[in-house]
C-alpha cells in the first residue's frame, strides 16, 4: 500500500512539473537511435560469424573425411604386407628379407602421410589468409572453401564481368589483387582458372555459346592475374566448363545465379606427388 501510494505521489510531481523537455526528449530519441544502429551492426557481425563458423565446420568434415581415406589406405597396405609375410612363411622367404620390405613400406607410408598433413596445413593457412584479407563485403560474393585438398575460390559472375560479356568489371580489381598476392605467396601451386555459366543461351559477334563466355571469362581473368598483378603465367591456366556444371538448377533465378561462377581452384604441384608414387616400394 505504502509503495502504491509512492508511486502515485510521483506521477503526480511529475503531472504538476509538466512534460520532459523538448531537448530532453530529443536526446532520448538520439540515445535510442544511436543502440538501434549498434544493434543492427551487432547483429551483421553475428551474422557473418556464424558464416564463418559454418564454412569452419565444412572444412573440417572435409579434412576428417581425409584422414578416413588414409587409413583406408593405411588398412590396404597392411593388408598386403600381412598376405606378403603369410606367403613368405609358406614358401620359406628369408625372414630379414620380409623385414626390410616391412620397414621401406611402413617408411613410404609414413613419409606419404607427412606430405599430405603438410599440403593439408597449408591449404588451411591459406585459406584463413585469404578470408581474413577479404571485407566483409567482399565475402558475400566470393566463396573460400577446401574440397578433396583443392582449394576453390569461387566468384560471382556480377561482381567480375559485365552483363554478358567477358570484360571484368573495375570494382573487381581490389578482390582480384587481394587473390593475387595470396597465389603470389604460395609459389608451389599451381592455378586453374574455371569458367561457369547459367544455360541461358547467349549469341554475340564475337561470342556464339555459353562454352566461349565461359572459357573467355577464365582467360580475361588469367590475363589480369597476369599482367596487372604480376602472377606467373606457367602457374596459370585457363578453362571453361560451359553450362555443364552446375551447382544447382537452372529452373530460378537464384539457381541460375549460382551457376554463373569464376572459379579460381588452387592445387599443389601434381609432378610431386608423381614422383612420390614412382618411389612407392614394389610388393612382392
Amino acid at each position: 500500500m505504502k509503495k502504491n501510494i509512492i508511486i502515485v505521489a510521483a506521477a503526480a510531481a511529475i503531472l504538476l512539473s509538466g512534460c520532459a523537455s523538448k531537448k530532453e526528449l530529443q536526446s532520448c530519441r538520439d540515445e535510442n537511435k544511436a543502440l538501434t544502429s549498434n544493434l543492427q551492426t551487432t547483429k551483421e557481425d553475428l551474422a557473418a560469424k556464424n558464416a564463418r563458423i559454418a564454412a569452419l565446420e565444412e572444412q573440417v568434415k572435409g579434412q576428417q573425411k581425409a584422414m578416413d581415406e588414409q587409413k583406408y589406405s593405411y588398412a590396404k597396405l597392411q593388408e598386403a604386407l600381412d598376405k606378403s609375410l603369410t606367403n613368405a612363411s609358406q614358401n620359406n622367404v628369408s625372414i630379414d628379407k620380409l623385414v626390410d620390405q616391412i620397414n621401406e613400406s611402413n617408411q613410404y607410408i609414413r613419409h606419404l602421410v607427412e606430405v599430405k598433413s603438410k599440403s593439408d596445413s597449408l591449404n588451411m593457412v591459406l585459406t584463413n589468409n585469404l578470408t581474413r584479407s577479404l571485407s566483409k563485403e567482399e565475402l558475400k560474393e566470393v566463396d573460400v572453401q577446401v574440397l578433396k585438398g583443392v582449394v576453390y575460390i569461387s566468384l560471382a559472375d556480377n561482381m567480375l564481368y559485365k552483363s554478358g560479356s567477358y570484360e571484368i568489371n573495375d570494382r573487381a580489381a581490389e578482390t582480384l589483387s587481394k587473390i593475387a598476392k595470396i597465389i603470389t605467396d604460395y609459389k608451389d601451386y599451381d592455378v586453374l582458372i574455371e569458367g561457369n555459366t547459367d544455360n541461358v543461351p547467349i549469341s554475340k559477334p564475337n561470342i556464339r555459346n555459353n562454352w566461349d563466355l565461359s572459357c573467355l571469362r577464365a582467360s580475361s581473368v588469367v590475363q589480369a592475374l597476369q599482367t596487372k598483378y604480376g602472377v606467373d603465367p606457367k602457374r596459370l591456366t585457363a578453362g571453361g566448363r560451359g553450362e555443364y556444371n552446375p551447382l544447382q538448377p537452372n529452373d530460378t533465378e537464384l539457381g541460375k545465379q549460382r551457376n554463373r561462377r569464376t572459379q579460381i581452384i588452387i592445387t599443389p604441384k601434381l609432378d610431386e606427388f608423381m614422383e612420390l608414387i614412382g618411389e612407392a616400394p614394389e610388393t612382392k
